[in-house]
């Protein structure tokens, strides 16, 4: 009888044990309910370089701007963005403007393809300004860009990254923006490329006023690039660069109103503290701006500050970027 009972006994715990092993089986996660959803996020965003970081030692002749993709990919990116008033062959326009654009595309890919990068976008400036009211001037400022958008179809990148300065009356600055931008959008839509906009002074880094003309233009091919710094819309003296900027737009407003338009993103940064986050702008809040739009692809790194080392600015830059995007919510 002692032993019928020792034997029943040794069943009810049994029981119990194996109850209690299925529970905490059924309790404990699968690997793939233990995959993060920051995981997740972050695989919706690659890197690129803005070529603007190394402006300086790109300008003062210490480093080539033919070495950029490779200088990119040691640097850990897998994408470009070029800045094209950094290639003194194609800083003037006129005479055999497209060959000497043409040129630079075919030379450019092929250093591109042995550094095993992509071209991500051309940062087109001193092509002439598809805002301007003169319309002998916004003609060859359209065709102009439209070679730069032959150039971008050669060398494999989504767009081109134009200006809008030229008028300062908003409302005929909104007209004419509107014009060109349709007019190159229907050529580039032959092309494969878009038209983009960045915030880049004037009525541009107004964000209602850019997302007011994208809302009209509405072209699947013609975005925004928001850049996260450029919200002054007017300095002093009417000065478009370096003098005290005397009219600055909400820049986290400015963010939310291109982000809906956005097929690149310009990461800006100037300075950072000792934790590494920047000193001027809520990285957390805009990454997380950035997430909530829908946008997936190249964050573009752009560091301009006062680093003697650009290089190592970007490094802080990019970690910070990783950062913010590992902790989105």
């Amino acid at each position: 009888m002692k032993n019928y009972f020792t034997i029943a006994l040794v069943c009810v715990f049994a029981f119990i044990s194996c109850k209690n092993e299925v529970k905490k089986e059924e309790n404990t996660p699968t690997k793939e309910e233990t995959k993060t959803p920051v995981a997740m996020i972050s695989d919706n965003y690659k890197h690129s370089l803005a070529q603007w970081s190394l402006h300086e030692p790109f300008q003062n002749g210490s480093l080539n701007p033919m070495d950029f993709a490779t200088i990119a990919k040691e640097l850990g990116f897998t994408g470009i963005e070029y800045v094209t008033q950094l290639y003194p062959s194609v800083v003037e326009t006129g005479g055999n403007y497209r060959e000497r654009v043409m040129t630079l595309a075919s030379k450019l890919v092929e250093i591109s393809k042995q550094a095993e990068m992509d071209n991500v976008l051309l940062m087109v400036d001193h092509a002439g300004e598809l805002a301007d009211s003169d319309p002998e001037k916004l003609k060859e400022a359209i065709e102009n860009h439209k070679i730069w958008m032959d150039a971008a179809a050669v060398m494999g990148a989504h767009s081109i990254r134009a200006n809008l300065f030229g008028e300062l009356d908003p409302e005929k600055w909104h007209t004419v923006s509107v014009a060109s931008l349709k007019e190159l959008a229907e050529y580039g839509a032959t092309k494969g490329v878009s038209i983009l906009i960045e915030n880049h002074g004037g009525w541009s880094s107004d964000g209602a006023k850019l997302a007011a003309v994208m809302k009209e233009v509405n072209m699947s091919n013609c975005g925004t690039l928001p850049d996260f710094g450029n919200f002054c819309v007017k300095r002093e003296g009417g000065e478009r660069w370096g003098a005290p900027c005397v009219e600055e737009y909400d820049t986290y407003k400015g963010i939310e109103e291109l982000m809906p338009y956005a097929k690149g993103v310009s990461a800006k940064s100037y300075n950072f503290d000792e934790h590494g986050d920047e000193t001027k702008l809520d990285y957390a809040r805009i990454m997380q701006i950035v997430k909530d739009s829908g946008f997936k692809g190249y964050v573009g790194t752009e560091y301009e500050g006062p680093l003697e080392d650009p290089k190592e600015g970007i490094r802080l830059t990019k970690a910070l970027v990783e950062k913010s995007l590992n902790n989105l919510k």
